[in-house]
């Protein structure tokens, strides 16, 4: 009995004990842990106030509908705790806090949080911050939050890889020059990067987009942050113009514009860089065409075309020994400079000062479009004049295009024959269209004299009839200058034809006295 007592206690005792554990166990019931989908994608964070520290966040979709980020830098040091977040917005305008990501341990660089909201309770998923407009701030510390370490746009604001440069030339002040360079978001947006050298510690460049090129000049498009002279950068995200119209990435890759970079608010016509963007770009196609003295001794230059991406034309006319308060008139003429022609596009006048003019080129003056291409084959040359009261003046002058002199020449020798002392050469020089420019210089001819002079057919010794007509030498410079692209009865004749032209040169005396020679040299297939 008394045993069976004991037994029945002893088993009250222990259905008593394991009632009593299990109902005041306190520890939670373990809950399962999120698993990965495998989508994911990693952002990269750039250095911001220590080059040294970069890094990358990862962003993991879980199967539970929560997002995991890691967060990892490298160059963090030992005992500093970086607090994170998603910012609103991307990192060149700024914006609040959306989600906090923790510290970043300075030991190992990393951080992590699991989340399925922000931190207003917002609810986002994995693919809703694909599509965040947002961007990710690490700080130096709780009591330095305005010190960042690293930072990178998120979401849409993701940078594509696209992206392009444009080169910014100093301009009112030495030395300061640098690129403009815009990347593509995700969204179609850019970002806007201007990286400046030599810019003065502590000042504030303001910088815009303008209309046009800088050769014309135009409104201001869009307001660009101002550029930080400590560190010579600016950085602007584009979505939209000044004027609230549209404005992304593939628009500034067409934009008909310019920009320029001032010295500061209250200086604004101080332009410290420039240049032009979208459409206007220059290729790098360039020409130069040589400008050389006419009435003026000792200036002389060259005239520099340059293509644009959208065809047109930057002409740049560098002359030097102008004079410093001179204004300079300056034209593209018809025809070559020896047969002389009407005004076919005006140039901005060449400044005395700088001895330069900036002009673009899209039509002549009569509305006809031109483009690069056109001008390299145009039939013209380059007037520039002392000013616009002594237009008849002219200080260079060049041929242009398809007048152009390539380099190839030829000289032959004219020996005197009835005038005692009377000699010289007549040089033919190659145009690119293939025509000739003869040049005839005869030594010790009268002041007062005027020379006609022609090639004939055959040789010297055989005489023939006159083939080509020069225009006659000038006594007193005893010059000639000739353009040639046909016989005197309209046959075409080519650089390469009077090569070997069967013929010889006549210098007379006059019209009066065209039988006196006074110098006479064979050509072509009879020169020796």
């Amino acid at each position: 009995m008394n045993y069976a007592k004991q037994f029945l206690r002893g088993l009250y005792i222990l259905l008593f004990s394991v009632l009593f554990f299990a109902c005041n166990d306190d520890d939670e019931p373990m809950m399962p842990m999120p698993n990965p989908t495998g989508n994911m994608i990693t952002y990269q964070l750039g250095p911001v106030s220590n080059p040294s520290i970069s890094g990358t966040a990862e962003f993991i979709e879980n199967d539970d509908n929560t997002i995991t980020i890691n967060l990892q830098l490298s160059g963090t040091s030992d005992g500093g705790m970086h607090p994170a977040h998603i910012h609103f917005n991307t990192a060149a305008e700024g914006g609040d806090i959306a989600l906090s990501l923790g510290m970043v341990d300075g030991g190992t660089g990393m951080a992590s949080v699991t989340f399925d909201a922000l931190d207003d309770g917002t609810p986002i998923t994995y693919s809703g911050l694909l599509n965040f407009d947002g961007y990710i701030n690490v700080h130096n510390s709780m009591n330095d939050l305005g010190t960042l370490l690293a930072q990178g746009d998120i979401g849409q604001n993701a940078l594509t890889g696209e992206f392009k440069v444009y080169d910014l030339g100093s301009v009112d002040v030495d030395g300061i020059m640098g690129t403009a360079t815009f990347r593509e978001r995700q969204n179609g947006e850019a970002l806007a990067q201007i990286i400046l050298q030599n810019t003065p510690d502590g000042a504030m460049h303001p910088a815009h987009i303008h209309e046009n090129t800088a050769a014309e000049g135009g409104a201001i498009a869009f307001s660009f942050n101002p550029v930080n002279g400590s560190t010579g950068m600016s950085m602007t995200n584009v979505a939209e113009l000044d004027n609230g119209n549209a404005f992304v990435y593939e628009d500034v890759l067409g934009f008909d514009g310019y920009i320029n970079v001032h010295l500061s608010m209250e200086e604004l016509a101080t332009i410290v860089a420039q240049g032009d963007i979208g459409q206007n770009e220059l290729t790098g196609e360039t020409k130069n065409f040589l400008l050389g003295e006419k009435d003026v001794a000792g200036i002389s230059g060259m005239a520099t075309f340059s293509q644009r991406v959208n065809g047109e034309t930057l002409s740049e006319i560098m002359l030097e020994n102008t004079p410093e308060d001179g204004m300079h008139p300056a034209h593209i003429h018809f025809n070559t400079a020896l047969e002389g022609g009407g005004i076919a596009f005006s140039f901005n006048p060449v400044n005395g000062a700088s001895g330069m003019s900036k002009t673009n080129i899209a039509m002549l003056d009569d509305g006809t479009a031109i483009t690069y291409d056109e001008l390299l084959d145009f039939d013209g040359y380059i007037n520039v004049h002392l000013s616009m009261e002594e237009l008849g003046t002219i200080v260079v002058q060049g041929d242009i295009g398809q007048n152009e002199l390539t380099g190839e020449s030829t000289t032959y020798m004219l020996r005197e024959i009835d005038v005692p002392g009377i000699s010289g050469t007549a040089e033919l020089k190659e145009r690119a269209n293939g025509s000739t420019l003869a040049v005839i210089i005869l030594e010790n001819t009268p002041e007062d004299g005027m020379h006609p002079a022609h090639i004939h057919e055959n040789s010297a010794e055989m005489g023939g009839p006159i083939a080509v007509s020069f225009n006659p030498v000038n006594g007193a410079t005893g010059m000639s200058m000739t353009n040639i692209m046909m016989m005197d009865d309209d046959t075409p004749i080519t650089y390469e034809d009077l090569l070997t032209f069967n013929g010889y040169i006549n210098v007379h005396l006059s019209m009066a006295e065209l039988a006196t020679i006074v110098a006479q040299g064979n050509i072509g297939s009879n020169s020796n």
